[in-house]
């Protein structure tokens, strides 16, 4: 018994952290031919640790593909972030040919309505006085509303030599679990995108 409940609270404590990401669109330039060779991550976020985990994130996934990044944070201040001479000048010192820029466009809710149900504990059938009380053992859960909330991203990559829009994504993560796992889910999926439009090696 004490087995079976410490197997239900195991899961009870990672079923919150599973996140699910989903990518509504993406749209590349069909004239734009070649790979990024760095990448300036900009995650533009309230929190100043979802930017950095978001901007890091994307670096470390960028990375594990072979296409080299940085995370705008590492070299620019917070003050300087909306400040476009000084990330194009940045960009350039970095030796980087492509911005990528991530940020939360909304959110939306979802209602789902869950429908009660009945269900009758295991009764024996051979005499009437069991399957008259049969009925009355029914046990009724009554139906509710289900609420999630799901954050519409937006992922915009930019060549760095005349600003042209280069791919561009949409998706929706849903808000579950810590901040940091959400993030991963995302960025999981922008880069399997990016991977696929062949912008990387």
């Amino acid at each position: 018994m004490m087995r079976t409940f410490g197997l239900v609270m195991l899961i009870a404590m990672f079923i919150p952290a599973c996140t699910t990401t989903t990518l509504n669109s993406a749209w590349k330039d069909p004239s734009y031919q070649g790979q990024p060779r760095k990448i300036m991550v900009i995650g533009v976020a309230k929190k100043p640790l979802n930017k950095r985990i978001l901007e890091d994130e994307f670096v470390r996934q960028l990375k594990a593909r072979g296409t080299n990044a940085v995370a705008s944070y590492t070299v620019m201040p917070d003050e300087k972030q909306g400040d476009h001479a000084f990330i194009a000048a940045k960009m350039k010192e970095q030796g980087s040919d492509a911005v990528l820029i991530s940020r939360l466009a909304s959110k939306k809710t979802v209602y789902t309505y869950v429908p009660g149900n009945v269900t009758y504990p295991p009764s024996y059938y051979g005499n009437w006085r069991d399957y008259y009380g049969y009925g009355y053992q029914a046990v009724y859960t009554p139906g509710y509303t289900a609420e999630d909330e799901y954050a519409l991203m937006e992922t915009n990559l930019y060549d760095a030599g005349n600003d042209k829009l280069i791919w561009s994504a949409s998706s929706e993560t849903e808000i579950r679990g810590s901040d940091q796992n959400q993030i991963i889910s995302y960025i999981g999926v922008m880069v399997n995108a990016m991977a696929d439009q062949k912008l990387m090696r």
